[in-house]
């Protein structure tokens, strides 16, 4: 797609998956929510658009907004100010296609129930973008697009409502096209990633991978990091803790009312990995891995080096400095041990 004639030009080719969450992540003015427009129908541009075997744009044609099977959560809420919660939440069923849940099921999806006689000069921030959320599921789309629906609100109510938007992501089968520019949400919630870079697609992929090709956060930053997919495969309730399982080993974390057996997503950065060349049963630390070492790489700071660690099919990266590096003797392809502070394991 392109704008001729304009400042701007996007120029993005791509196909997306029809079944996940995919993040479509940049720094600001890369050309995220011009894409997003231009999918929902609300921005025209040169090119071909295809939804499954639904031509939605080609040459002249394009398909109205309105008949594009799309739902879209913006930045703000924009929630109907004289209706209550369940007032907002009945208008979109108004409007509901036939596959539409009811609303019982996304009430109690995004924990409604308390809220229904509510306005929204009576919500928090987050509680008016769960609302929101909800109208959005309730029209029953082929399509679900969400314009960083976390960048008006405070660390606080991020914190709020990420678990919800957790939940959707996982039970969900709508797919979901998620803009950001936060890595912790992208870690938290996609599945695959668009990177746009000045209104061009710099890198498209799985996340975990982009994320263990550092493409992601800016080198050097906290950002660096890896996810890894586990299990809860024991819990032990007289120390509070949880044993979550993945292919390579096992990781302790607090025990947060997780189920047995529910999938958790892990993600460690860096700069909270440690190495040693044996496994000290005279630390505070739990969590002490098996792994080796399958690549070392420069950092721009000229003090660090990151690690690259194989446990059985997972891999995580570790910062560390060149000092340290030296001291060990660290080369590629030597088997040392990871350690990773549960208080450090970001969920």
């Amino acid at each position: 797609m392109a704008f001729p004639g304009d400042k701007f030009a996007l120029d993005a080719e791509f196909s997306l998956p029809m079944d996940r969450v995919t993040a479509i992540f940049g720094p600001s003015g890369s050309g995220k929510t011009t894409l997003l427009r231009c999918i929902a129908g609300l921005q025209r541009a040169r090119g071909e658009l295809f939804f499954g075997d639904a031509c939605w744009q080609q040459g002249r044609r394009s398909l109205p907004c309105h008949r594009r099977p799309i739902a879209y959560v913006f930045q703000e809420a924009s929630l109907f100010p004289h209706l209550s919660v369940a007032g907002n939440l009945r208008y979109a069923q108004r409007r509901a296609a036939p596959q539409a849940p009811v609303l019982e099921e996304v009430v109690d999806l995004l924990d409604l129930a308390a809220l229904m006689s509510h306005r929204p000069d009576q919500l928090s921030g987050g509680e008016r973008q769960r609302v929101a959320i909800a109208r959005a599921l309730l029209i029953g789309p082929e399509l679900l697009l969400m314009d960083e629906p976390l960048s008006g609100l405070d660390d606080r109510r991020k914190a709020e409502i990420l678990p919800y938007l957790e939940t959707l992501c996982r039970a969900s089968n709508i797919p979901i096209l998620y803009v950001s520019h936060s890595v912790d949400e992208v870690c938290r919630l996609a599945d695959t990633l668009l990177m746009l870079e000045n209104g061009n697609v710099s890198h498209y992929g799985p996340m975990e991978e982009l994320l263990m090709q550092q493409v992601i956060a800016r080198p050097g930053s906290a950002d660096v990091s890896a996810v890894l997919r586990a299990r809860v495969n024991r819990i032990d309730e007289q120390w509070q803790l949880a044993e979550l399982a993945f292919n390579g080993g096992a990781l302790w974390v607090q025990h947060n009312d997780e189920a047995l057996g529910s999938e958790q997503r892990l993600r460690i950065r860096a700069q909270d990995v440690s190495i040693s060349l044996s496994a000290h049963g005279d630390s505070s630390i739990l969590n002490v891995l098996p792994c080796s070492i399958t690549a070392i790489s420069d950092e721009a700071v000229g003090a660090m080096q990151v690690l690259t660690l194989q446990l059985g099919s997972e891999r995580l990266l570790a910062r560390l400095t060149r000092r340290s590096i030296d001291h060990l003797g660290l080369t590629v392809g030597m088997s040392v041990f990871a350690q990773i502070k549960s208080v450090a394991i970001i969920r």
